[in-house]
């Protein structure tokens, strides 16, 4: 096979449904199976769900055996260099094959293709097309462009990216997102009852070690009228929880009509749709946690009592250095109204240890404060350098690796302890779980018996094992709480009632 380079960036001006206009040939000699993999955060994997959805109203059908698959997607992210590496080193095991079957087409889609682009191509030459996470709409179109090309002997190279951030031409990525979110997978949600809704994209905080602002491109909310149509689509489709999600989730503020909504406005509009049992929502910005979301969520019972609110660091100077915009005391005056407004309410966190200008004393101020705020659990992250951040920039990445190792195990520890610590008060309570079906690390239940181990989630977000029926999938139901783990409730149910599961004609006894 000859190959011939023909590297087409798409044109910024053209929105994706102009794009999807242009007349594209399809071949159609190939096995339709669909591979993909998926990095990173919640909003990837949305982005997975759409991609999905609409190659399967083409006839695609997914496959988890990368090696049957004909079309091969992998859904970037570039917050981690560990992430990247995985993409890379799953590329490089495709290489030989891309080049023995030219009917298998390899993209490349998410923030790691907005970010690198053409290095993609550089370091992996067998992808066919590099798509960047405003123009998902693209793909389809991108795949079926490149398997023509292979069918006449050409291994063309498509770059569809651009956010538009310049000179504050913002339809482009406006359109992508908000006419592609219908596009639903049920297969690719958390579990069946479970869904994400995008409520907004970008980020306009600029923090020194993030590139999502760069990925994801500027702040851009949705408007609550398609918003809420998408959750009634989903209510419909039997979902019971959604997950509101936002680079700066409770950052959201969008006019229509002449009114300001703000994520509290939007958290009452949704509390009314039937069906919906669960309104969750991440990731929540510390300065943006205001007092008016607060007293929605007590007063709303559908709201669960969870919050994501990363800290990042428990020391003012690391804090400056990262631009968050925010020191501990003001995190502490935050932790204090979701105390006093929401007593009960769980608070996760996330933290980079190893930072540029993190000291051995700043590091133990991050412990510190692991143990005064007791999060229900925290991300802890090795800094590692991303180019085209401002710490990439200004600031030399000093610490050893093997400090950082030390220090992350530390930070691992202290929370792990405290988890448990705040576990162990459930012992002998009993929580509302929505079940989400059958437990993953469950053994095998025994054939004669109904019951096997499911799991679910408490209202403030702890995962709960239990035995149970199948059917119970969907539904909430009661457990009581007799063994704990850092990460786990473990109890069995005590409701005896009957409920109808929405998916059965029979009612349930749980």
């Amino acid at each position: 096979m000859s190959h011939v380079d023909q590297t087409t960036e798409s044109n910024s001006e053209h929105t994706p449904a102009e794009t999807a206009e242009s007349q594209v040939e399809v071949v159609t000699d190939h096995n339709h199976k669909l591979y993909i993999e998926t990095v990173g955060c919640q909003m990837n994997m949305l982005d997975s769900e759409l991609v999905v959805a609409d190659l399967r109203k083409r006839g695609y059908e997914l496959t988890q055996n990368v090696k049957e698959a004909e079309t091969i997607l992998f859904n970037t992210c570039s917050v981690r260099e560990h992430a990247e590496h995985k993409i890379y080193s799953s590329l490089g095991r495709l290489r030989y094959g891309a080049r023995k079957n030219p009917k298998k087409v390899i993209g490349v889609m998410g923030c790691m293709a907005q970010k690198d682009q053409k290095l993609i191509f550089q370091k992996a030459p067998q992808v066919d097309f590099v798509v960047g996470t405003g123009q998902l709409a693209q793909v389809s179109s991108l795949i079926d462009k490149a398997r023509v090309n292979h069918s006449q002997n050409v291994r063309s190279r498509e770059l569809a990216v651009g956010l538009g951030r310049k000179d504050g031409k913002l339809a482009e990525i406006t359109n992508s997102f908000q006419s592609y979110d219908p596009l639903r997978d049920p297969e690719m949600r958390p579990s069946p009852y479970q869904a994400f809704v995008r409520i907004m994209i970008g980020c306009d905080k600029f923090c020194s070690y993030c590139v999502v602002p760069s990925t994801r491109g500027p702040e851009q909310s949705r408007s609550p009228r398609e918003i809420l149509s998408e959750v009634n689509v989903l209510a419909d489709q039997g979902v019971k929880e959604v997950t509101l999600l936002g680079q700066t989730v409770n950052s959201y503020k969008h006019t229509q009509d002449g009114k300001l909504y703000r994520l509290s406005d939007l958290l009452y509009q949704i509390h009314d749709v039937e069906g919906i049992n669960r309104i969750k929502f991440v990731t929540s910005y510390p300065k943006d946690m205001t007092t008016d979301l607060l007293e929605a969520i007590r007063d709303l019972p559908k709201a669960t009592r969870y919050l994501h609110v990363p800290l990042q660091h428990g020391c003012n100077d690391v804090l400056k250095v990262m631009k968050r915009g925010y020191t501990v005391e003001d995190y502490r005056e935050m932790m204090q109204r979701v105390n006093e407004i929401l007593p009960g309410c769980s608070v996760s966190s996330d933290f980079i240890v190893g930072h540029p200008g993190e000291t051995e004393e700043s590091h133990q101020l991050s412990l510190e404060s692991i143990r005064e705020f007791r999060f229900k659990n925290s991300f802890i992250f090795k800094y590692s350098e991303r180019p085209g951040t401002k710490a990439a920039e200004r600031f030399k990445d000093e610490i050893p690796d093997e400090v950082k190792k030390r220090r992350n195990n530390e930070m691992l520890a202290v929370q792990n302890q405290i988890s448990e610590e705040d576990n162990a008060e459930f012992i002998g309570k009993q929580v509302e779980v929505l079940v989400e079906g059958p437990s993953k690390s469950a053994q095998k239940a025994i054939e004669e018996s109904l019951a096997e181990q499911l799991v679910g989630r408490s209202n403030c977000d702890r995962i709960v094992v239990f035995d149970g029926n199948p059917r119970l999938a969907g539904s909430l139901t009661r457990v009581e709480i007799f063994d704990v783990t850092p990460t786990t409730l473990i109890g069995g149910i005590v409701t005896k009632e009957f409920q109808h599961n929405p998916g059965s004609s029979l009612p349930i006894l749980q």
